[in-house]
């Protein structure tokens, strides 16, 4: 009886609006249902993928959610001279299936959720709704995350993630591209704000 063949793993890589952030694509799960953003090595304890990849040169931010991990870098490095070896360095530690995050790695916990509690109001209820179903797939395509921080007087705080943070077009998507799509959804909403994560 022949033993099944492991499929081999297969990186490509996606641009993002962010022309500092690339998007590394993979045909594995690398952290099914859940995400991890990571702003510095400092923060990499317990994540050695993360920490492995603040190791090459210019690398500031690194987000890893379901099939993809996003990394962005310094204005002043060139995505020609770390793409390749980035991509080779995690085909070879996905195909190795070192772990992406160890066992005693706790994520740190933000206010920001689109999760629906109990005591959530109607109003932020449905916002949380029209966020998960219009405008996360969207923000995932483009490598990051988008969440609920709150709701007052008409305001909607948001908090940006991946490839999103420090985009220099996040701005203009989230005025022109997501206030407009929440305002007709949710006609509460009178206005759209970006949380300095």
């Amino acid at each position: 009886m022949e033993t099944p063949t492991e499929i081999p793993v297969i990186i490509y890589t996606e641009s993002t609006p962010n022309p500092n952030t690339l998007k590394f694509v993979t045909n594995k799960a690398v952290l099914l249902n859940d995400f991890v953003e990571f702003q510095s090595i400092d923060e990499t304890d317990f994540a050695p993928l993360a920490k492995a990849l603040f190791g090459f040169e210019g690398v500031t931010n690194v987000y890893i959610s379901n099939n993809f991990v996003s990394v962005s870098k310094k204005e002043s490095m060139l995505w020609p001279e770390m793409m390749i070896p980035i991509k080779d360095f995690l085909r070879a530690y996905l195909d190795t299936k070192k772990p992406i995050l160890s066992e005693e790695f706790v994520k740190h916990t933000k206010i920001a959720t689109n999760t629906i509690h109990e005591h959530d109001s109607e109003v932020e209820v449905r916002i949380k709704s029209a966020l998960d179903k219009y405008v996360k797939p969207a923000v995932e395509m483009d490598g990051g995350n988008i969440s609920f921080v709150k709701f007052d007087e008409g305001i909607l705080t948001l908090q940006l993630q991946g490839s999103c943070s420090g985009c220099p077009s996040s701005v203009v998507t989230l005025k022109q591209g997501i206030e407009n799509l929440l305002k007709r959804f949710v006609p509460e909403v009178q206005e759209v704000v970006a949380e300095n994560a």
